[in-house]
């Protein structure tokens, strides 16, 4: 049994919604998010060059999408993008903005919703004109996208299938994005206030690549995408003893730690 697979999970589905559901009006907020979603944007243009803002072609789905903050980076290069988020609170956030882009965006469609199955009503038809009923077909997708969610997930394997589920035969591919568990190291990603809804610290390498092929993708690829600087406890309960919920409350307290992280990449065959 694989170090990840030995963690104690939390149930935290619902929990966990219900902190991002808390914070969802004060994510923006915080720079280190921001610097994630360029991070992994940027990587996923370098593996993708076919997203093209000319002439875009790819239909891209994002589970976990949050506030919007990658979605909105990619949403320039594909057709349609479709950004899926159970923490209603972040929805109506991402809501917000592309009510706000004055068109710009108008190629988001953000949705509210724990996805479990391709076929999901909430999701898009496959063909746009006709009534989206629930027993019409859903669109599938050239791309599946999440950035830093995996750790979030109690059953991997159930969330990897529906992800190929929503994929094109064939041609459809995974990108996603999250830290590594590195060790010991790993767990200090998160302050001791962060830790609900928190199910593994980081995803383990092997780990996920042969998770991917046991769920049936090809072409599996788990690799370092990038890296990151990010500010955590020297001790654990650093942040919440100085004040701050969990935030850095004063200068000077924390310290900078590096973080890898993957690039999981996969094709439904």
């Amino acid at each position: 049994m694989s170090a990840a697979s030995k963690l104690p999970t939390s149930g935290a589905t619902n929990s966990g919604n219900a902190r991002f559901n808390a914070e969802a009006a004060a994510w923006d907020a915080n720079p280190f998010v921001h610097t994630a979603s360029k991070h992994a944007c940027d990587a996923i243009l370098a593996r993708f060059p076919d997203l093209s803002k000319d002439s875009p072609t790819y239909d891209v789905l994002e589970i976990g999408c949050g506030t919007g903050l990658l979605s909105l980076s990619l949403a320039p290069f594909t057709r349609n993008y479709v950004a899926v988020d159970a923490a209603e609170g972040m929805i109506e956030v991402l809501k917000r903005k592309v009510d706000s882009s004055n068109g710009i965006s108008s190629n988001v469609k953000p949705i509210a919703a724990l996805l479990e199955d391709p076929e999901d009503p909430r999701l898009p038809p496959a063909e746009p004109s006709s009534p989206s009923s629930s027993s019409s077909p859903r669109l599938k997708y050239d791309l599946i996208t999440s950035h830093l969610v995996l750790h979030h997930i109690p059953d991997l394997h159930g969330v990897l299938t529906t992800m190929l589920g929503c994929l094109k035969p064939g041609t459809g591919r995974l990108a996603l994005t999250d830290f590594e568990d590195c060790g010991p190291h790993s767990k200090r990603f998160h302050s001791k206030a962060k830790m609900e809804g928190v199910e593994r610290h980081g995803i383990p390498r092997k780990w996920m690549a042969n998770l991917m092929v046991e769920v049936g993708f090809v072409d599996v690829k788990v690799e370092e995408g990038f890296r990151m600087e990010k500010r955590v406890e020297k001790w654990e309960g650093e942040f919440s003893e100085g004040g701050g919920d969990g935030k850095v409350a004063k200068e000077g307290m924390g310290e900078i730690a590096v973080f890898p992280f993957l690039l999981c990449e996969g094709r439904r065959p």
